[in-house]
């Protein structure tokens, strides 16, 4: 699984115009092929800060978006941005879910 961690900071009156971009990356029937999930958060400390986290079966998958036009709009905004996209990519090889969390506790309480 590959997972993309998109950081921004929008300038303060641009908030409006990058969050409908950002929204159209997320709706519902925008999911590209090996798209797992995809999300949008805003950081509640600083409201000109957004995250687009996305999630890929296959870095071919998130490559091929990379290449599409929904992707290209992304990289659009950059002008209405304070600073410098943070892309970040990671290779996870694998996942736990709550089994790991028990089993911590469990070792924790020895």
């Amino acid at each position: 699984m590959i997972i993309v961690r998109i950081n921004m900071t929008v300038l303060p009156d641009k908030q409006k115009e990058v969050m409908q971009t950002l929204l159209s990356m997320v709706e519902p029937d925008g999911k590209e092929t090996g798209c797992l999930d995809h999300d949008l958060f805003s950081d509640i400390r600083d409201k000109q800060v957004f995250s687009l986290i996305e999630l890929w079966e296959t870095r071919k998958d998130m490559e091929n978006h990379m290449q599409s036009d929904r992707f290209s709009a992304l990289l659009g905004i950059k002008s209405l941005l304070a600073k410098p996209s943070d892309i970040r990519i990671y290779t996870v090889s694998q996942s736990e879910g709550m089994e790991a969390v028990k089993l911590a506790r469990e070792t924790g309480r020895r």
